[in-house]
């Protein structure tokens, strides 16, 4: 493979990634069309929760009963390890920090977590077909009664709930 294509590559995935946090954090679902396969399969393992899923329209309808308009988040990914494995197939580590508040459970959720993620590249787009990540700790805890939110995204963007 071209150097400079494995490079261009990488740096689609980044992107990619990037993409698909700032859909979930801002409630913009329709981007994930572009951001995962329609054959998506995911295995998230956190300290008080697990969740698996497969396809992406099941798993879009569920992030969008998560990031709803009584909650707010925050998620970033860094450090990433990408493998171009050939002109389609690549795979990622990234370490995720992540702060999730839930108002109507007056709790909020953080701690970080490393992503293991396969991508396939479809029609000359790179598109997530697996993502998993094990918690590396998580801490839950009531929201400060004192922190006072001067907006939320979630609020106006995030379905009724």
């Amino acid at each position: 493979m071209d150097k400079l294509q494995i490079l261009i590559d990488i740096e689609e995935i980044k992107n990619l990634k990037h993409r698909y946090f700032r859909a979930i954090d801002m409630a913009d679902f329709d981007l994930l069309d572009h951001v995962f396969a329609d054959n998506i399969s995911i295995d998230y393992r956190g300290g008080t929760y697990r969740w698996e899923s497969k396809g992406k329209d099941t798993i879009k309808e569920s992030l969008k009963q998560a990031f709803h308009n009584q909650a707010a988040s925050m998620h970033t990914a860094h450090h990433p390890e990408i493998k171009i494995l050939s002109e389609t197939e690549a795979t990622g580590k990234w370490y995720l920090q992540d702060i999730f508040y839930n108002f109507d459970m007056d709790s909020v959720t953080q701690g970080t977590a490393l992503y293991e993620d396969k991508y396939i590249k479809i029609e000359n787009n790179w598109l997530i077909l697996h993502s998993e990540y094990d918690r590396i700790w998580e801490c839950v805890s009531p929201i400060n009664p004192e922190d006072k939110f001067t907006t939320i995204m979630l609020k106006e963007k995030g379905i009724q709930k």
